[in-house]
């Protein structure tokens, strides 16, 4: 029998390495921008053309390579980096692989262009699948410039399952966006198809973070900072009433790395426990400095995940750090000291002789539960004597032998809380239309209670209001029907690099909507109009919520964009908890309601009527 196994060749196996480094555009900016990082780069220039498709390019002032070490970087696993396995528990850089540079040139076409500082000619070098083209001297600056074209050419099923030029160029912006928030003191610039996305100067965290994500986010963010023996903790954290529900900025990094970290996340959540509504997400920029020998990043190609030795104990000083962050923010007004037309408090003064206690006169044997009569005291007030009469009068509202009542009552038997709701069928939306009283009672501004024939009906009425402004909006967009209404004074709209990409994407849907935005250049917009029937919504906030909803959604199918935004409006929109309707109101919830396709659930789910049964009322109270 012949042998069946074979060494694959390099080219093969190149291919095979770079999948697991090379996943996306994204990841090509990620590994260049790292190296120009490493290589003390003081200004970084990306360049993207069709979302990385076509070329990527990467232009820093580092200290560059010779004609020897430009050839040698595209081998696999040749880095400058480390030396000896040790050296993986003391990093101090962000690659360390050496296979970056080999992955990409596996599957792209790659152009380099480098010099070293003292060096009068640099080293140009051509590679096309992993395949050296050409080498030749050439005149350029000191640095490196990496140009990457064609990505994925030698690999047709790669290419073809990357996603829409939008949502890449989405992906190379979260991937830029994570590096350059760790590395304030150098300048980056980020050009897709000629456009400037970011021109960010040298400066401090703070400025960096507000130059991301636009000024607006300024206001929100609390200082940390704590040093222990164990790690230390500096960044940011959102007040409380930063919380949203979708797209808050969420980063945590570890002696400048990015990091995914879900038990970390829980600390800070923890820190804002009760101090904003369930569900709702706080942004966060948290910067751990730990000791490089406490922590693992060779975990993962991306090295994104990272174990950490003394994890329990960094996550109590991590909860504690922020909580102390949020503390020292206080909502407490100052004092005023203006004090004209303020009525006058008088002040207690202990040593004030006209200042006496009053004297308070009361019956001690007062007994309102006692059945016989009490003879008050000869020196009885007139509240003792009132005491005294009230008391007679409830005495007398007692039936006698009351005990009798409570016999044969067994606190077994009785219905629990959980007996209320059963989990039934409700009747169809027909058969309780018809069954319905024409009176309603809003109970704590919250539930409508309507008497149906099976009993006593419960509605949400913000939920209730929610799918019923969903549906209406939906048949709207898909029709194109929705009106708008101009405003009196328009209003910015301040968009970072990310919602820009995502508005440019949908914004056929936006203008159908009935929203009317100018770009006014630097990811601003001038919102002149918006949809009729949302005077009292903050629209700058719903369209932020909009296209947080759409880049979750993907942006890739239109009638899923469509439902994401009718379910933001809706929201909007709805009816909150604690408004008073009255009986027509309500009417008209119930009856809108009923029209629905779904009266059970939410659109995103929740329930929103239930059904107490007459006969489990007759059981309670049998």
């Amino acid at each position: 029998m012949s042998d069946i196994i074979q060494l694959l060749p390099d080219s093969v196996a190149n291919q095979i390495a770079a999948g697991e480094v090379i996943q996306r555009p994204a990841s090509v900016i990620k590994e260049l921008v790292e190296n120009a990082v490493d290589a003390g780069a003081k200004h970084i220039d990306v360049l993207v053309v069709d979302a990385g498709r076509t070329s990527i390019q990467v232009i820093d002032d580092g200290k560059g390579m010779s004609e020897t070490d430009a050839r040698l970087s595209f081998e696999r696993h040749a880095t400058s980096k480390i030396r000896l396995a040790d050296d993986l528990f003391n990093l101090q850089t962000m690659g360390f692989r050496g296979e970056a540079l080999a992955s990409i040139a596996a599957v792209a076409q790659v152009e380099l262009k480098t010099r070293k500082d003292g060096e009068e000619i640099g080293t140009h070098l051509t590679i096309a699948g992993s395949r050296f083209t050409g080498q030749e001297p050439c005149g350029c600056p000191v640095g490196s410039n990496f140009l990457i074209e064609n990505l994925f050419f030698n690999v047709p099923a790669r290419r073809k399952f990357l996603k829409s030029n939008s949502t890449e160029l989405n992906n190379i912006i979260t991937a830029f966006e994570r590096i350059v928030l760790v590395y304030p003191d150098i300048s980056f610039t980020f050009l897709s198809n000629g456009s400037e996305m970011y021109n960010l100067k040298a400066g401090g965290l703070r400025k960096r973070i507000v130059d991301v994500f636009g000024k607006r986010i300024n206001q929100d963010l609390l200082p940390v900072e704590l040093e222990t023996s164990v790690c230390g903790i500096h960044g940011f954290v959102g007040k409380p009433e930063s919380a949203r529900k979708k797209g808050a900025h969420q980063y945590f990094f570890v002696n400048g790395r990015y990091m995914r970290h879900p038990y970390f996340h829980k600390a800070v959540m923890q820190a804002y426990d009760r101090m904003v509504p369930q569900g709702d997400q706080i942004p966060y920029f948290l910067y751990f400095d730990v000791d490089p020998k406490d922590i693992d990043v060779n975990i993962h190609p991306t090295k994104t995940e990272i174990k950490f030795e003394n994890e329990q104990a960094i996550w109590q000083i991590l909860m504690a750090s922020v909580k102390d962050a949020v503390g020292m923010f206080s909502d407490v007004s100052t004092i005023e000291f203006d004090t004209e037309g303020k009525p006058d408090i008088p002040v207690f003064n202990p040593h004030n002789d006209a200042a006496q206690m009053p004297n308070l006169d009361y019956n001690p044997h007062y007994n309102p539960f006692a059945t016989g009569g009490s003879k008050p005291m000869e020196h009885t007030s007139k509240i003792g004597q009132q005491h005294d009469a009230d008391s007679s009068i409830i005495r007398s509202r007692v039936p006698d032998q009351w005990e009798q009542l409570y016999e044969g009552l067994d606190t077994e038997d009785q219905p629990t809380g959980t007996m209320l709701f059963p989990d039934e069928q409700v009747p169809s939306s027909d058969r309780l239309i018809d069954e319905k009283s024409p009176a309603h009672y809003q109970y704590k501004g919250k539930y409508i209670m309507t008497a149906v024939k099976s009993g006593l009906m419960i509605v949400d009425q913000h939920r209730a209001h929610v799918r019923i402004l969903f549906e209406q909006y939906q048949r709207q967009l898909s029709a194109r029907k929705m009106h708008s209404q101009k405003v009196l004074f328009p209003e910015t709209l301040q968009l970072s690099a990310q919602e820009t990409v995502i508005l440019d994407k949908i914004h056929d849907e936006v203008i159908a909507m009935g929203f009317e935005l100018t770009p006014l250049g630097g990811g601003t917009y001038a919102m002149n109009a918006t949809p009729e029937g949302l005077e009292d919504v903050n629209a700058v906030q719903l369209v932020h919520d909009m296209l947080a909803n759409a880049q979750e959604k993907g942006t890739s199918v239109v009638q899923e964009i469509n439902d994401s935004l009718a379910l933001s409006m809706a929201r909007a929109a709805a009816i909150p908890y604690g408004q008073v309707l009255s009986n027509d109101e309500m009417e008209n919830i119930i009856n809108s309601l009923f029209q629905c396709s779904n009266v059970n659930y939410t659109p995103d789910g929740k329930s929103m009527l239930c059904i107490l049964k007459q006969d489990d009322m007759d059981k309670m109270l049998g």
